[in-house]
């Protein structure tokens, strides 16, 4: 513990503040246990607990404040670039705009408590437009509430901190083996589920070509758009498209059995568009042909699209502006 802890007790306010800051810009590196840290060597006297939190919730707030201009000024492809290197990107997507229908503003205020929600609320927060002012606030609140819990907890739980910092500095290589022999094992496991899900489909995929020449033929295909109605309402569609999601596709039993049926996402690697057309093969509809690079290919191709209508957020009148 000493050693560990000798380090973070001399250079601790602007290690804490990095450690949050590099986190929260979207590094895979924990912030939460050096925040533990910190609280646990601010009961004993060995680093200020004030200057601590402050400098973690100014960091955080920096790094919200750059994700939410990055969201405002290239919109929600953001999304899909931070979804799209995580190890469930369907999940991300699904779960980001799930949370955003339900909880509107105070979407921020949870998200540093959301595992996965941290890094991609700012982003779509700027791209739907909502008022720097009120995001200020809620990033704000966000981050003092996740800084401080951690930091109570430290507190609160200072001696074990010091028994499992002191058993890990005794045995450092058993605790990396165990450490990374569970890591390991999470990303081999995530990377074999999407392996499955693209070896289940892909032989059905559909080009945009294909997709082009039978919207112009009599036997004209069903085609779905797969996303939330978030999603939905912020992005353009494919002329003719039936808008569900996959909650809905799971519970309808009505789809057409006399034509293809060709489903199509704006997500990483057509993640949602495997997964209905998963669903509907379970469902015992084997006409199903995911649209191979989703409305992204389509739009790319220079074919015609239907455009949505803007999106904003659910704003509180209470908030300034």
């Amino acid at each position: 513990m000493d050693s560990i802890a000798a380090q973070l007790a001399q250079y601790g306010v602007p290690l804490v503040g990095l450690n949050v800051l590099l986190q929260q810009l979207g590094l895979p590196i924990p912030a939460v246990p050096t925040m533990m840290l910190a609280g646990a060597l601010a009961a004993a006297g060995r680093i200020d607990f004030a200057a601590s939190f402050a400098i973690s919730v100014a960091a955080s707030l920096v790094a919200d404040l750059l994700w939410f201009w990055a969201g405002r000024r290239y919109g929600y492809p953001v999304l899909r670039f931070l979804c799209r290197i995580s190890l469930s990107p369907d999940t991300c997507v699904r779960q980001t705009e799930g949370i955003f229908e339900r909880w509107g503003f105070f979407s921020v205020v949870i998200s540093k408590f959301v595992p996965g929600f941290s890094t991609v609320a700012p982003p779509i927060a700027g791209a739907l437009k909502m008022r720097v002012a009120a995001f200020v606030a809620a990033s704000a609140a966000s981050a003092a509430l996740w800084v401080g819990a951690a930091m109570i907890v430290g507190v609160v739980f200072a001696r074990q901190i010091e028994f499992v910092l002191g058993w890990i500095e005794s045995h450092v290589v058993i605790a990396a083996f165990v450490i990374g022999t569970i890591v390991g094992a999470y990303v081999v496991m995530k990377a074999l589920q999407r392996w499955r899900m693209t070896r289940f489909v892909a032989a059905a995929m559909i080009s945009v070509d294909e997709l082009r020449e039978q919207l112009a033929s009599p036997s004209r295909p069903f085609v779905i758009d797969v996303g939330s109605s978030l999603a939905h309402r912020a992005r353009p569609h494919i002329p003719g498209a039936v808008m569900l999601d996959l909650d809905a596709i799971a519970r309808a039993n009505d789809f057409p059995e006399d034509r293809e049926i060709v489903v199509y996402c704006a997500c990483p690697n057509e993640e949602s568009a495997r997964r209905a057309a998963q669903l509907l093969i379970e469902k015992g509809y084997r006409r199903v042909r995911p649209l191979a690079g989703g409305i992204d290919a389509w739009s790319a191709a220079g074919l015609p699209l239907e455009e949505a209508k803007p999106v904003t957020f659910v704003r509180q009148p209470t908030l300034a502006a």
